[in-house]
């Protein structure tokens, strides 16, 4: 095996060294550099023939991170890339009839059931009453503390060119007959679990025919319905992928990461679902760029290359063990995993990649059913909708009506992620897209605000300013998030 850097056998290289080291008057470090090339091209040989030519090339790319809390220094060098991963050209469009459809195939173009605005109905909404579903988590109870209105609860979305179906909470339960429903993602995601549940035990009157139960880490919820064998549930995994906010109780950590090809440590619970409908956004939106952990494929490689950006930087980089916060599984830090930074729009689209993967490899589209809810605003800036600046979703009790408003929260970057993909390499998973990001805009009037379950008891200060501790993301039960429910079930039967 031929040694890289012109050494072509031990005694070569030994000279190479004492030459350096007779002349070494210059500085100690390029002893020690000229050590690190003498050992690597004994141990590694082609392996560093290769990586040096690799580094090489994108040695000016390399992120240093000597400190991890500086994850948006304005002096920070470009982002490292990932390794690099064939993503599929265009792929061809699945053309098979989708699980639960009522529609027949050959019906006219569907309209647009996600363009079109809200009308007030105080008819048929809200389509329970809160204290009728004693299932709605307490962060989403806003009539039972205390909130003094209840119009938020009595819009119903109208689409501009066809009428949406009534909810029928006893069609939806025959459909799910020996069948599992699965909400996957963040609080939001819990949210719009807790409105399904509340819509169809509303069908169920005898107490004994259901139940509801949450694992002790408060990661799985199952919500079943006996006389129909089904359940309709909620699985906590905010990116999909495995990260170090998966605690679905102590969670709120700054720095998150999520690691690289990890859609199985979550999916392994998902399999052998009928229905599920992901959601992943708001977690995702802590800055510009986001930490990736992955692995490299060989653990000699991974060193020499280490050592090479060693080298080139003159720098050392951050380890995975010094760079995050221990949570769970996250606990046990390898030195085959390695950080990175990425763009948000990346790490997001190789999240949503990897999701598309999974149904791939684990759903029958024959029978079962996968859909995506669209990015949940927030309305934390009322200068957005034109009003003074300092304040937000606080006392807020009229929607936008405005019908081209888009809040400066909503990234469409990512929506445009999601849509290259979908369009893309992801065309052959027929995914149902729930694009309620627009009609969601308009309501700022529907967050919990001050009306929930305060994590803790809010100070003198804030209780003085009320708008300083009101939660503008997430949403009164019942509420917006039963719109989402009526989209979905809309798609579910005629897609």
């Amino acid at each position: 095996m031929k040694a890289p850097l012109g050494s072509s056998s031990p005694s070569s290289g030994a000279a190479f060294f004492s030459s350096i080291a007779t002349k070494a008057r210059f500085s100690p470090l390029l002893l020690v550099l000229a050590l690190f090339l003498l050992c690597f091209s004994f141990l590694y040989g082609e392996d560093l023939k290769e990586l040096l030519g690799r580094q090489a090339l994108v040695a000016s790319h390399l992120i240093i991170n000597s400190n991890s809390s500086r994850n948006n220094g304005g002096d920070e060098q470009p982002a490292a890339p990932l390794p690099e991963v064939a993503e599929g050209e265009r792929r061809r469009r699945w053309q098979g009839r989708l699980a639960f459809a009522l529609n027949d195939d050959d019906e006219d173009e569907e309209c647009d059931v996600f363009s079109g605005s809200w009308a007030r109905d105080d008819a048929t909404h809200p389509l329970y009453r809160e204290e009728d579903c004693p299932y709605i988590q307490p962060q989403l109870t806003c009539q039972a503390r205390g909130r003094p209105d209840t119009a938020y609860q009595r819009w119903r979305w109208q689409p501009h060119d066809c009428t949406l179906p009534a909810f029928d909470a006893i069609r939806m339960l025959e459909t799910l007959r020996n069948k599992r429903m699965l909400y996957v993602g963040d609080s939001l995601g819990r949210g719009q679990f807790a409105s399904m549940v509340c819509l169809l035990q509303s069908a169920i009157p005898d107490a004994g025919a259901k139940s509801f139960r949450m694992s002790p880490d408060q990661q799985h919820t199952v919500f079943t319905a006996r006389g129909y064998n089904a359940t309709v549930e909620f699985y906590w995994a905010p990116f999909l992928l495995e990260s170090n906010s998966d605690n679905a109780v102590v969670h709120r950590i700054s720095e998150r990461m999520v690691r690289r090809g990890s859609i199985d440590y979550h999916g392994q619970h998902w399999k052998g679902v009928d229905v599920i409908i992901f959601n992943t956004y708001l977690w995702w939106c802590t800055g510009l760029r986001f930490r990736i952990l992955y692995v490299r494929a060989h653990h000699r490689r991974y060193f020499a290359s280490i050592s090479l950006q060693w080298i080139f930087s003159g720098r050392i980089v951050s380890f995975f063990d010094s760079a995050i916060k221990r949570n769970g599984s996250w606990e046990s830090a390898r030195t085959k995993e390695t950080v990175t930074w990425v763009s948000t729009k990346e790490a997001y689209g190789m999240a949503f990649r990897d999701m598309l993967q999974w149904v791939r490899d684990n759903m029958d589209f024959n029978t079962t059913r996968v859909f995506f809810t669209s990015m949940s605003p927030t309305h934390q800036k009322s200068q957005d909708w034109g009003d003074a600046p300092g304040g937000n979703c606080y006392n807020e009790t009229a929607m936008i009506s405005d019908p081209g408003y888009w809040g400066s929260d909503g990234r469409r970057s990512v929506m445009r992620v999601i849509r290259e993909i979908l369009d893309g390499d992801g065309a052959d998973v027929p995914l149902t897209f729930l694009n309620i990001t627009q009609l969601s805009m308009y309501r700022k009037d529907a967050h919990t605000s001050i009306y929930k379950r305060q994590w803790s008891e809010p100070t003198a200060e804030q209780l003085a300013n009320p708008k300083t501790y009101a939660d503008c993301v997430h949403w009164c039960l019942p509420g917006l998030q039963d719109t989402w429910n009526e989209l979905l079930y809309s798609k579910l039967f005629y897609p």
